[in-house]
This record gives C-alpha cells, sequence and structure tokens, in this order.
C-alpha cells in the first residue's frame, strides 16, 4: 500500500487481509505539511488554552477556582452521568466543551465530534488472529530501505505521523503500527488468546513483520515505556533483522525512573479506577513534556479510552504484567559494548518530565562505539511530538 491509493473504509469486521488506506493519500503534500505547521505552534505548558465559547465541563467555585461571572456563565450543571471523564479537574484543560450542551455535552456526542481524526496514513490489516491498525507512508521500493516505528504506553503511533511523512519524502518505507490493546488496534479481552505478556508482544509482532512481507532487515525506531520497552527487548532478540536502531526517550538504565502513572496500575482496585480515565493519555503525554497539546491532538489520543473500557483494561494488564526491573536489567546488559554491534541513535527531548539526560548518557557510555547521542532541545518525553523536524534531521543524518 502506499500513500497514494483512494480513501477506504473498513469496519471493524472485515476479515480483508490487506492494508485498507482510510484517509485520502491525495493529500500527501497538503497533510504533511500542514501537521509539520501544526507541530510548530506550541504552547508552554504554562500558557492557557482561551475560553471563547466553550466552558470545562465541571462545577466553577466548587473549589474556589471559578469567578462569580464563570458560574453565571456555566449554570450548575447538575446531575452529570458522565463526571468521571467531564468532572475529573486533572481534564479543565484537556477536555472543554461549548456552552451549550446541546451542542457537545455529554460523551456520545464527543465521539461524534472525534471519531473520525486521528487516522492519517492509516489502515487495518488482519494478522493471524487480531486486526491491527498501521500508518504508512512512501513505497515498498523506496531506495533507502523500511523503518517500523513503535510506540510506548500508553500512547498510539498517531504520535509518528508527521515524522513518517517527512521520513518518506526522504526516500523511506515506514510503518507504523498501533500495539494490540493501544490506539485504533484490536483490544484483546485478558485471558482469551492473549494477556499482555512480554512474549505474547514479540509474537505477534513477529506475526505482524510476516503479513507486512517485511522480511529483508530493517530500521527500527522505539519510544516509549512497557511495549516501548517491549519493542527494545524485541530487538535484542533479533538482532540479525536489525540495521540501524532509533531510540527516542525510552527507560534504559536500572536507575531509569518509572512514572507513577504505571505504579498506579500496580495498586488493587486504584488501577482498575486509573485505567478508566478517557484523559490518561493526553494527561500522560502532557505531565513529561514543556508544553500542552493542541485540543485537536488530544481528540485523538483520548478516542479510545472515551471509545470504551477495553483499552484501558488492556493499559491495566500490561502494567501489572510487566517487571520494570527484570525489563530494564536485560535492556542494560543487552545493549552493552559486550553485547551488541549494531549502531544505536539516541534523539533525546532533554526536557523530558520522566526520563532525564543522564538516562542516556549513562546508556552511552556502556557502549560507546556504537552509541550516538543527539539532545533535541525544547522536546520533552516525546519528541516525535514536541518537535518532530528535529527528531527527522536527527534520522536522516543517522540512517544515511
Amino acid at each position: 500500500m502506499s500513500r497514494c491509493c483512494p480513501c477506504a473504509t473498513s469496519s471493524p469486521s472485515s476479515p480483508s487481509p490487506s492494508l485498507l488506506p482510510s484517509v485520502p493519500a491525495a493529500s500527501k503534500t497538503t497533510t504533511t505539511s500542514s501537521v509539520a505547521v501544526s507541530s510548530v505552534s506550541r504552547r508552554p505548558r504554562w500558557g492557557r488554552r482561551p475560553r471563547s465559547r466553550c466552558a470545562t465541563i465541571a462545577a466553577s467555585g466548587k473549589d474556589g477556582s471559578g469567578t462569580a461571572e464563570e458560574e453565571k456563565e456555566e449554570g450548575d450543571p447538575g446531575f452529570n452521568p458522565f463526571g468521571f471523564v467531564t468532572d475529573n479537574p486533572s481534564s479543565r484543560s484537556a477536555i472543554q466543551l461549548p456552552a451549550v450542551p446541546a451542542e457537545d455535552g455529554n460523551v456520545g456526542q464527543m465521539l461524534y465530534r472525534i471519531e473520525d481524526k486521528g487516522r492519517e496514513y492509516g489502515s487495518y490489516v488482519r494478522s493471524g488472529e487480531f486486526r491491527w491498525f498501521v500508518r504508512e507512508t512512501g513505497s515498498p521500493d523506496a531506495r533507502r530501505g523500511t523503518i517500523v516505528f513503535l510506540h510506548g504506553a500508553p500512547t498510539q503511533s498517531f504520535s509518528y505521523r508527521v515524522v513518517m511523512a517527512q521520513m518518506a519524502d526522504a526516500g523511506y518505507h515506514c510503518y507504523a503500527p498501533d500495539w494490540l490493546g493501544f490506539g485504533f488496534s484490536e483490544m484483546p479481552q485478558p485471558g482469551y488468546g492473549f494477556d499482555f505478556k512480554e512474549e505474547e508482544f514479540h509474537k505477534v509482532f513477529d506475526d505482524l513483520l510476516v503479513t507486512l512481507n517485511i522480511t529483508e532487515p530493517f530500521f527500527l525506531v522505539v519510544q516509549g515505556f512497557l511495549v516501548g520497552s517491549y519493542g527494545l527487548t524485541w530487538a535484542l532478540n533479533n538482532s540479525s533483522r536489525i540495521l540501524k536502531l532509533a531510540i527516542l526517550n525510552s527507560p534504559l538504565t536500572v536507575s531509569s525512573p518509572v512514572p507513577g502513572l504505571f505504579q498506579q496500575l500496580k495498586w488493587p482496585l486504584f488501577g482498575e479506577f486509573t485505567c478508566q480515565n478517557a484523559v490518561v493519555a493526553e494527561r500522560f503525554i502532557e505531565a513529561g513534556s514543556a508544553y500542552v497539546l493542541k485540543l485537536e491532538k488530544a481528540d485523538v489520543y483520548r478516542l479510545p479510552y472515551l471509545s470504551s473500557g477495553a483499552p484501558g483494561f488492556a493499559l491495566l494488564e500490561a502494567a501489572r504484567k510487566i517487571n520494570f526491573q527484570d525489563v530494564l536489567s536485560r535492556i542494560s546488559a543487552g545493549f552493552s559494548s559486550n553485547s551488541w554491534e549494531k549502531p544505536i541513535l539516541l534523539a533525546w527531548g532533554i526536557s523530558d518530565k520522566y526520563l532525564p539526560l543522564s538516562v542516556a548518557e549513562e546508556f552511552k557510555k556502556a557502549n560507546p562505539g556504537v552509541v550516538k547521542l543527539e539532545a533535541i532541545e525544547g522536546a520533552g518525553h516525546m519528541p516525535q511530538e514536541d518537535w518532530p523536524e528535529k527528531v527527522v534531521k536527527a534520522l536522516v543524518s543517522f540512517l544515511y
């Protein structure tokens, strides 16, 4: 499949084994440039979204944060059956609804507004028993080879959309799947053929590569926690299939901090509550960055969690099954100078609130002969989202 295929849609029950584009690729140039421009329009975290006609559905004044005028404008919302989404104080700057409830006043209406967003360059493909959502840019005949981009938890491949478009323009064939249980891919029910364990993620990823006909060694780009770490442990088990490895802000050493989100998910009962927070992904992204997400981007990251409870429970299962210290020990030892010889690029957002630059520096010291560290100023935990142009520049220089 290339980016120039006509638009097509696929229902969840479609058994088609081929990729079915969901966006018109005639917008290749337009989409790439417009998204790239959008990514440059960054607002610091202390910047507040303009209210205009929008009002966050939270009872202003209950915590003393609202003014008398705001209370009068919003009125008493009364009982809100979707309060777990819209009344959460942490989501006030993330979920803003028009002041007229009839326009966009509940979860169903929010879903109707955003349900078609976030599928740039994406299609559905069935691999084995599971249905994946996979983004693809460029051509299978691309002269510079294939790149596979893997995201971390609790996000999705949407974060790579700009990087993928620009790397395709640079001559690469790019794929970025949503891991099972994340984004728009299938959400298996734990205990029914998939238990969200590391070896299972490795197995289904192997199957997906076969389905996508990626048989030759390729470039791998990995970012993030949990399933991002599983991308790195897969690479350790399949070094012969990797040409070069690029790592964006991922835990790499035994001293790498584990964010509070993943610790909370392991707590009984509290984890069940946490995983059903509809804004968990966007809150996690913003907490690790110097910027807040624009509303149109936040919409996409929250969409899976608004659609059903399955993504939250998938995240919960994956977080409870992982042994972070064991995984990090294997990553640290596996990529040391005694074990790994393939070139590695660390493209590191130095404003990461979760993983400081010292993590990358410590990792580089363990294998200085093959590891190149490039610090990306102005980017946080997800440099591909915060500053994709700088990530592309680093990748092009490294992979060429």
